[in-house]
C-alpha cells in the first residue's frame, strides 16, 4: 500500500523533483522512524488485541528463513547429481 502511495505521489512530478522527493526517504532517521511506526502499528494490530497470527507469522517466518539458507546447498546438491548423470556416474 505504501508503494502505491508513493508511485502516486512521484507520478504528477517531473522527473528533476523526484531526487529531492526521494531523497530524505532513504536517510537512516526516516528508515528509523518508519520501522518504528510498522513495529507500533504491529502491536496494535495483533499483540495488544491477543491475536494468534504473531504465532503464524514466527512459525512460517522461521519455515522460509530455514528454506532459504538450505537452497544453496540443495542446488549444489542438485548440480552434482545432474553433473554425475551426464558423465555417467552413479
Amino acid at each position: 500500500m505504501a508503494m502505491r502511495k508513493v508511485y502516486s505521489e512521484i507520478k504528477g512530478m517531473r522527473v528533476k523533483e523526484v531526487p529531492n522527493y526521494v531523497k530524505p526517504m532513504l536517510s537512516m532517521d526516516y528508515v528509523k522512524k518508519a520501522f518504528q511506526k510498522g513495529l507500533d502499528n504491529y502491536n496494535s494490530k495483533y499483540i495488544q488485541t491477543d491475536s494468534i497470527q504473531p504465532l503464524y507469522h514466527v512459525c512460517f517466518g522461521g519455515m522460509v528463513f530455514s528454506y532459504l539458507v538450505a537452497l544453496p546447498n540443495e542446488r549444489r546438491h542438485l548440480e552434482h547429481q545432474q553433473h554425475a548423470k551426464e558423465h555417467g556416474h552413479h
